[in-house]
């Protein structure tokens, strides 16, 4: 499941990382006088394991943080974080419950929750938390993007572009919204507009592996399978080990009636663990004699 969560931090320096946080105010720390019994350097601490993926640690030091200040709302939305990074959903969903207890304003912990019930599969639930987000803070354009991706998961794909475009209007460069109502757009059939964004999503972010993938599939809709074949061979240059390009360009190659090319492509696609369609796997053997 696909999710924006919002991380917040203290920090004493210019932050730059996929994860969005909000700054606090400076709060400078000297050598001599630093106290390590401060929850806000647990806090800090447990930012800097979390951006090394040693969600554990990261745990751990929130922890600490809580010893000292059980109601610091911002550790029991940065430790749910971590925790849903673990696959924990409950005991995210249990942690942003807290942070919202003691701060009901909490924006980023409602789109956090919402996240959170998305990977659970609890789209309602999902929707009324980033309702609740964009309520309290219109400009949050995560929580605009993760509304119109449960949007999409429920088919309801109007909804979905309404949600992408307003995240769009908030900040135009977001790559992966592009993506997303790309997605939407291809969803519905429109694949020159599906074409159009994940280009924008290209332009912003020429490395966006998802976007060769996606445009590829769109080309591949309307019948421009050469087209469709250098988007694969783009997102496999990105990302070597893209199961699903290496599956996308052996039926572009089907569709071209180059079969051991398809068959290439397929024994790539399964070496990486990729389950390919039985009826694919039917119709290539047919045609190719195999």
């Amino acid at each position: 499941m696909h999710i924006k969560c919002v991380f917040l931090i203290e920090s004493m320096k210019n932050a730059s990382n996929k994860t969005i946080w909000i700054i606090l105010p400076i709060v400078f720390f000297f050598l001599f006088s630093c106290d390590v019994k401060d929850a806000s350097f647990y806090v800090r601490r447990g930012h800097d394991y979390f951006k090394k993926g040693q969600f554990d640690e990261a745990i751990s030091n929130y922890n600490k943080a809580l010893e000292i200040d059980p109601r610091y709302a911002m550790a029991y939305n940065n430790r749910g974080f971590a925790y849903q990074k673990k696959g924990l959903y409950d005991q995210a969903i249990s942690d942003y419950n807290k942070a919202l207890e003691i701060n009901p304003r909490l924006a980023e912990a409602y789109n956090n929750r919402g996240g959170a019930y998305g990977n659970k599969g609890q789209y309602d639930q999902a929707i009324s938390d980033y309702n609740k987000a964009v309520e309290i803070n219109p400009r949050l354009a995560e929580a605009y993007d993760n509304r119109g991706f449960v949007y999409q998961k429920k088919d309801q794909y109007d909804q979905a572009i309404s949600d992408y475009s307003k995240a769009l209007e908030i900040n135009p460069r977001l790559a992966e919204v592009y993506n997303n109502r790309g997605g939407a757009y291809g969803n519905k059939g429109q694949y020159d507009q599906a074409i159009s964004d994940f280009t924008k999503a290209l332009e912003i972010n020429p490395k966006f592996a998802t976007a060769y993938n996606n445009r590829g599939i769109a080309y591949g809709k309307k019948g421009q399978h050469d087209n469709a074949i250098s988007n694969f061979n783009k997102a496999i240059e990105m990302d070597p080990k893209y199961a699903n390009a290496y599956n996308n360009r052996g039926r572009a190659y089907y569709f071209k009636k180059e079969y051991d090319k398809s068959w290439e492509d397929v024994k790539k696609a399964q070496n990486l663990g990729y389950q390919i369609h039985p009826k694919f796997l039917e119709d290539l053997r047919n045609a190719s004699g195999r």
